[in-house]
C-alpha cells in the first residue's frame, strides 16, 4: 500500500510540473494549493531535494522547483524514494535477509512476478503524461 507521504510527494510533483519552470514556488503555495500542512510538507520536501528531485532555494523568492522536465520523472522513481520499496512482500525488498524457504517456496514465482508488474507499471508513468 503507498503511504500517503508517497501519494503527497506524487501530488506536490506534479503541482510544481504545472507551474512556470522559471522561478521557484514557495512552500506555503504548495501548500495551501494541496491541503497538506506546512510541517508535514517540508519532509517531504527534504527527501526530494536531497535526491536532486528537486531544488530548493531559501529566502526571499525562495522555494521550490524541479531539476528536470516532467517527462524525465517516473511515479516508479518519486514513490520508491518515498516509500522506500514498493516490494509486495519482505523478502524482495533490497537488502532483505535471505529466506530460508526460498528454494521451497511454492509462491515466490507469483511475488516476484507480483512486483515486476508493480515495478513495470509505475515506472512507464511520467510526470508529464499525468498532467
Amino acid at each position: 500500500m503507498i503511504s500517503t507521504k508517497g501519494r503527497y510527494a506524487l501530488r506536490v510533483m506534479i503541482d510544481l510540473a504545472q507551474q512556470s519552470s522559471d522561478h521557484f514556488i514557495p512552500l506555503e503555495e504548495i501548500a495551501k494549493r494541496q491541503g497538506i500542512s506546512k510541517k508535514y510538507l517540508e519532509i517531504i520536501l527534504k527527501t526530494l531535494v536531497s535526491e536532486n528531485l528537486l531544488k530548493g532555494l531559501r529566502g526571499r523568492g525562495g522555494g521550490y522547483q524541479l531539476t528536470k522536465s516532467p517527462r524525465e520523472y517516473t511515479v516508479g522513481e518519486i514513490l520508491q524514494l518515498t516509500e522506500g520499496t514498493l516490494a509486495p512482500v519482505a523478502c524482495l525488498q533490497a537488502n532483505a535477509k535471505p529466506c530460508e524457504r526460498k528454494e521451497s517456496c511454492s509462491t515466490l514465482p507469483m511475488w516476484q512476478k507480483f512486483d515486476q508488474l508493480v515495478h513495470d507499471f509505475f515506472f512507464q508513468i511520467t510526470l508529464d503524461s499525468l498532467l
